[in-house]
């Protein structure tokens, strides 16, 4: 096979509020951090392990300005992407790297304000669509 693919896909909870800013040219950048769990149950020991990953997620353009007006701290999401890296040098000279999802795609998971990811009884559901009200 030729080519390559550079493909992420994450379900998670936000770790802080998305932080929006804009470039020099005006276009809209926001970061946040998203958590992944891994739940697993020791061979061993027959406990019941749990690990948390870290993600850095950058989403641009209007995209971004949809999230930081409308995500916070805890809300579940899909994010879709790709990796990219990058480095710098910080204050004491050091060469520092970072691994970032760069978002196309954010799709909001659960309830609004529902920081637990369920959906609120009184949301609107395709269930409650009876024949009649489709327009066609």
């Amino acid at each position: 096979m030729s080519g390559s693919l550079n493909k992420v896909m994450l379900i998670g909870r936000l770790g802080s509020d998305p932080e929006l800013r804009y470039t020099q040219s005006g276009t809209a950048v926001s970061r946040f951090s998203l958590a992944t769990n891994d739940v697993w149950k020791d061979r061993q020991t027959n406990e019941r392990k749990e690990k948390t990953v870290w993600h850095k997620v950058v989403v641009w353009g209007k995209l971004a300005e949809t999230i930081s007006e409308y995500l916070s701290k805890g809300r579940q999401v899909f994010v879709e992407g790709r990796l990219d890296s990058r480095s710098w040098e910080d204050d004491q000279g050091q060469k520092r790297y970072v691994v970032e999802v760069i978002a196309d795609r954010v799709v909001f998971l659960g309830g609004r304000g529902d920081s637990t990811g369920a959906v609120p009884s009184d949301d609107f559901s395709t269930d409650d669509i009876v024949d009649d009200d489709i327009p066609f």
